[in-house]
């Protein structure tokens, strides 16, 4: 897949998605289906080897402009890039979003980006997308001009938990909720796929070694978007062999850490992963952080929580490590 934030770059005619995609969840693989060569109508299926996938983004997000702060994100630039590219996308045009775009009107977004830049043939958009200056533009501006050849998405939602509970909006929103309040499940449901964390393993103060329990510490990138801090069960990648453990997130209050950090104890594993890359899916919330009185007490949780994580994984149907 191609990257491109050069608009002179760009494989034209297209076939775009719009919008952020931020963690690609299962409504925003919704609004990008339409646009790949499999799934064009039947009027443009024999210009299909012409037509360009192109997921239209915009860098920075719009939000991180207007408040001038940067935003957590589900999914960092590199993680978006691979997650599109597994989709089958061609093509990713990161608009730069600054005052000169931020000012643009509805039509002439419509004109100058997706007519004279993108050179749009088929469009794919959320029920809710809007766009041009204050959020003027919507799905109707876009209908106007392209009327059959614009697929919008409705609102997407899903069943989760009991058969009396409220169906939840698929949203980039919500999953960042789930993540907050520890409720992996319903996160990993609403994603797709377990949520991910990717980064360097670096070192530590090594504290985990002198009562048993190694742990690799993981370097994430600034933005990727925490959890909430306590204990998970997980499944690691190492050299493409997938490995259980138990994962903390947070400050290590036991011995006074004052920086919140990322540690994995990777079960009957064995080795050196220092400045190798890491990736970690997060399966289940085990508990939230705690203090305990002192370092043998943390030894004795640290046991309870490998054996929580053990006997999960003992029953799931189909085997995660």
């Amino acid at each position: 897949m191609r990257v491109i934030f050069d608009p002179t770059q760009i494989s034209r005619p297209t076939a775009i998605a719009l919008g952020n995609f931020d963690g690609v969840h299962i409504g925003h693989r919704h609004v990008i289906a339409p646009i790949l060569p499999s799934a064009l109508p039947s009027n443009l299926r024999d210009r299909a080897n012409n037509l360009t996938s192109t997921v239209v983004s915009f860098s920075p997000h719009p939000q991180e402009f207007f408040s001038n702060k940067t935003r957590s994100l589900l999914a960092p630039f590199d993680e978006k890039v691979a997650l599109l590219k597994s989709l089958g996308v061609e093509q990713l045009v990161l608009l730069p979003f600054d005052a000169n775009l931020a000012k643009l009107t509805a039509a002439e977004f419509i004109q100058k980006i997706l007519i004279d830049s993108l050179q749009v043939e088929l469009i794919s958009v959320g029920f809710d997308f809007h766009f041009g200056s204050k959020r003027q533009g919507n799905v109707s501006d876009l209908q106007n001009i392209w009327s059959d050849r614009l697929t919008i998405i409705p609102e997407q939602t899903m069943s989760f938990g009991s058969v009396d509970h409220a169906p939840v909006r698929i949203s980039s929103s919500n999953v960042r909720t789930a993540l907050a309040q520890g409720e992996i499940d319903l996160a990993n449901s609403l994603l797709g796929r377990p949520y991910n964390l990717v980064g360097r393993v670096v070192q530590g103060k090594q504290l985990g070694r002198t009562i048993g329990f190694p742990t690799a510490n993981i370097e994430l990138p600034t933005q990727k978007c925490l959890p909430r801090d306590g204990v998970y069960a997980v499944q690691a990648i190492v050299n493409h062999k997938k490995i259980c453990g138990v994962m903390n997130i947070g400050l290590r209050p036991t011995v006074n850490g004052d920086k919140r950090s990322v540690e994995v104890h990777l079960f009957n594993w064995q080795g050196d992963l220092y400045d190798q890359e890491l990736s970690v899916n997060l399966i289940k919330f085990i508990r939230p952080e705690q203090k305990f009185d002192s370092l043998d007490a943390l030894k004795d949780q640290i046991q309870v929580d490998c054996q929580t994580a053990l006997n999960y994984f003992a029953l799931e149907s189909t085997a995660i490590c």
